[in-house]
């Protein structure tokens, strides 16, 4: 059985995440959504809250598929989670030529530490490229419309946390 890896810090999902995840099901059989956890950092959404946002998209978007996918935590290297995981192959979503060249060093590097795993550049969608967590998160807290970045799941709990009617 195939087991991809999709590594990120899902803060929060947005419909490029969902996007990702369901290309990386039509090429592996199971996707284990890891979400990095890291101290230094002070996430807007707490891990077991991206965790359980992640499972609720999965299970309204991609119902059919929701068996396939699991939602981790880690806190070192994505390679040693994939690793740990059994997967052997790590998705990673590309949205512009930025986006490819950093993808390809840390492939690169990550070849070296674990070349028993694959990694696995898949498109965004056009419509989707200009999306990312950052914004998203920016555009929320000045109060803009994020119907058209995130899903209906993740608009609900980011209207709450701001303190605006769904």
């Amino acid at each position: 059985m195939t087991k991809a890896f999709f590594p990120g810090s899902f803060d929060p999902m947005t419909n490029g995440h969902l996007d990702i995840l369901r290309q990386s099901l039509s090429v592996a059989r199971a996707v284990v959504v890891g979400i990095g956890v890291h101290p230094g950092k002070a996430p807007l959404l707490s891990a077991q809250q991206r965790a359980t946002l992640i499972e609720h998209v999965v299970g309204e978007a991609i119902a059919d598929r929701a068996a396939d996918v699991s939602v981790v935590f880690f806190d070192g290297l994505a390679i040693e989670a994939a690793r740990a995981h059994g997967a052997t192959l790590l998705m990673r979503g590309l949205r512009d030529g930025t986006d490819l060249d950093y993808e390809m060093q840390m492939a690169g590097m990550n070849r070296q530490m674990a070349p028993e795993i694959q990694t696995v550049f898949l498109p965004a969608a056009a419509a989707l490229r200009p999306i990312t967590a950052t914004l998203v998160r920016q555009i929320a807290a000045m109060g803009g419309d994020i119907t058209p970045f995130v899903p209906a799941p993740v608009l609900k709990a980011l209207r709450d946390l701001h303190g605006r009617p769904a």
